[in-house]
């Protein structure tokens, strides 16, 4: 990495609201705790305002913040590659979003940096979602985000059919299918859905509190003891 891009990196990294020891960065960038002592000192020296000492670690003052847009070209591939499979594997209403995100970007990238978010030789294939699957992914990713209760008609894979009550904690993507983990009130557990597989939901409009024990993070404990 050059100089120029890691001390960028450091900046980025020290503006992330919380004080942050040299080793800390020193493992993120790669480089000594020594490395990281000389490139905070050019810093500073150069009029950036950082606070913090050796041994105790370092932070960004708030009246300072870097650029929002200055990528890299290994960056930009990513940020578009990134768009490409949104588009391609997500629901109609974000994959819509990635077109207008990508052109915001590269009408502010110089121009020897703008065909690196063309892609010409990287493509995603998707594949053709219907229109009640795209529709019942959008409202379980929003309801998983606004913490609504959701009434599903869910087919399983033996082509039983049962009617429940979740709360969507967070969708998975596993190559060609979602899943939403979710507490599901008929079983009183945890359970995964697959999305293809819910044939009917509707938003009860009902505000779930992700109490301790039926929240994210239990269910995540609960799928590592599976």
């Amino acid at each position: 990495m050059r100089r120029a891009d890691r001390l960028f990196q450091l900046m980025l990294l020290l503006q992330e609201g919380k004080v942050r020891t040299a080793r800390y960065l020193g493992e993120k960038l790669e480089v000594s705790d020594r490395t990281i002592y000389r490139d905070i000192s050019d810093l500073v020296g150069s009029g950036m305002p950082i606070d913090g000492e050796a041994g105790v670690g370092y932070l960004l003052r708030d009246e300072y913040r870097l650029p929002p847009l200055m990528f890299n070209s290994e960056e930009l591939k990513a940020l578009a590659l990134g768009a490409l499979m949104v588009r391609a594997w997500s629901d109609k209403k974000l994959g819509s979003t990635t077109a207008t995100a990508i052109r915001k970007i590269e009408s502010i990238l110089p121009s020897n940096l703008k065909k690196e978010i063309k892609l010409n030789a990287i493509k995603v294939p998707g594949y053709q979602m219907s229109e009640r699957l795209s529709n019942n992914l959008e409202m379980v990713r929003i309801a998983s985000e606004e913490c609504r209760k959701l009434d599903v008609c869910y087919r399983s894979i033996k082509g039983e059919e049962t009617r429940r009550t979740i709360w969507p904690l967070i969708l998975y993507f596993w190559g060609n299918k979602w899943t939403v983990g979710a507490w599901c009130e008929l079983r009183e557990d945890f359970r995964s859905f697959r999305v293809d597989l819910i044939t009917e939901v509707v938003n009860s409009e009902e505000v779930f509190e992700a109490v301790p024990g039926r929240n994210l993070q239990a269910y995540i404990d609960y799928q590592s003891e599976e």
